[in-house]
């Protein structure tokens, strides 16, 4: 369940969500909102009664991009925080098995549409007017636990998570070296029971892939999409604000280390 966020801290702030209709997007929309956020929700296709202003958005599409970009300083007049959260699986293909069409799928959405979304995040945080009178603002980067440790597959997945993760440090440095006060962060997941998991749930039943994966994480379960959102509503906010350049984790300790039994080793 999605809980308010401290109320009011965002208030006068516009936010773009990306992948805003389902999962870690709309649980991060509604606490923006919550919050005190104007939020526009940008995904190819809207959610009833979502949170936000739903606007159709193609994340991979540059004039999709500037498009939106447009509206949101026309009809709300400032940008000063982007979430970028849309992405796919791409499935399970290994090096051998991934074709190039997949491949260049999967990082024209995960990759090259997170760079989109810098790039023109960076323009809007940069238009200033009545209570804005400098660049500010935070952009989110979703990446994934794939973004920091290997993996044998998803190839293309894995790939372009880790593009996210340096474009993430890449776009921060050059914000700060341009004097901008804009933020940019990587969150990265580990499991989130959302519907990047159906064709698990499909293939096995919802509770029981969720045991699957639960298990797999130190901590004994997959986290909720709503958790995630708070780490999202931290770094959009003042209360992150010398946090730039960051890999904030959230991932029930998978990538902390082996836990003893995992070796066999007495307790």
């Amino acid at each position: 369940m999605v809980t308010s966020g401290m109320s009011n801290e965002l208030s006068g702030r516009v936010a773009i969500v990306t992948g805003g209709a389902s999962g870690i997007g709309a649980a991060s929309a509604i606490l923006l909102q919550d919050a005190g956020a104007t939020v526009v929700v940008a995904d190819l296709q809207g959610a009833n009664d979502g949170p936000g202003r739903f606007v159709a958005h193609d994340v991979a599409s540059e004039a999709s991009w500037k498009a939106l970009l447009a509206d949101v300083l026309g009809r709300e007049g400032r940008l000063d925080i982007v979430v970028n959260n849309a992405g796919i699986s791409g499935g399970s293909g290994n090096i051998e098995t991934t074709t190039v069409e997949n491949w260049q799928h999967v990082q024209a959405i995960n990759s090259e549409g997170v760079f989109l979304g810098c790039k023109y995040a960076i323009e809007g945080m940069k238009n200033t007017g009545p209570g804005k009178p400098a660049a500010k603002g935070s952009i989110v980067n979703i990446s994934s636990i794939a973004g920091l440790i290997g993996g044998a597959g998803p190839t293309a997945y894995t790939a372009s998570k880790g593009a996210v993760r340096l474009l993430s440090k890449s776009v921060a440095l050059y914000c700060a070296e341009q004097k901008y006060d804009i933020r940019c962060n990587s969150v990265h997941p580990g499991g989130v029971d959302t519907a990047i998991f159906n064709p698990l749930w499909q293939a096995v039943g919802h509770d029981q892939g969720k045991a699957f994966i639960g298990a797999r994480h130190p901590i004994g379960r997959m986290s909720e999409a709503s958790e995630l959102g708070e780490v999202v509503l931290f770094l959009a906010s003042d209360r992150s604000s010398f946090v730039t350049g960051a890999e904030l984790v959230a991932d029930g300790a998978v990538t902390s280390g082996l836990m003893r039994k995992s070796l066999l080793a007495p307790s």
